[in-house]
């Protein structure tokens, strides 16, 4: 079930302005609703807590949203042999992923030392390059997130420009 209206759809929102993308607003037929950007932010802080980085002390959590509205959280995961780590937000799409998901709409990532939030957190390339397995980099959105309320939100495209994908095999 594709559920795509005003409340599946994002807006791109800077601190202290109002509902915009490039200094333009956007109509609210065509973006998420604040409440759910801070549904998906606080999924996100919650995720921390799940974290195991006895290495980096660097904790990270993702909340997933599917385009039919179901959340998947994620945490990264250390390894003492690094390689086998997991970035949280990888986390939360293999865990979608296992259960039959495959049509995402956002993902709001946060993240700091020992699960203080002080800045964005923005993906991996890695993560990046997985999103992009998964979804389509014009309408697949990042959600980066100090607070609920502090956050900024970009496209796929606009974090991965020029990216490889299914369609170039």
């Amino acid at each position: 079930m594709n559920i795509e209206n005003e409340d599946t759809k994002l807006p791109v929102k800077a601190p202290g302005t109002g509902i915009t993308k490039n200094g333009e607003s956007i109509p609210s037929t065509n973006r998420i609703s604040d409440l759910k950007c801070r549904e998906l932010i606080a999924k996100a802080m919650d995720m921390l807590k799940y974290s195991y980085t006895p290495y980096s002390h660097f904790k990270v959590g993702a909340a997933l949203l599917t385009k039919s509205g179901r959340i998947y959280g994620g945490c990264n995961i250390e390894n003492a042999a690094y390689g086998p780590s997991n970035c949280a937000e990888r986390t939360a799409f293999f865990n979608a992923v296992s259960e039959g998901n495959l049509e995402f709409a956002a993902i709001a990532i946060v993240g700091g030392p020992e699960g203080r939030i002080k800045d964005f957190c923005p993906p991996c390339g890695v993560c990046r390059q997985v999103m992009r397995e998964f979804c389509d980099p014009k309408s697949f959105y990042v959600i980066l997130a100090r607070s609920e309320a502090d956050y900024w939100v970009y496209t796929l495209e606009e974090l991965l420009p020029m990216s490889f994908g299914p369609e170039n095999l």
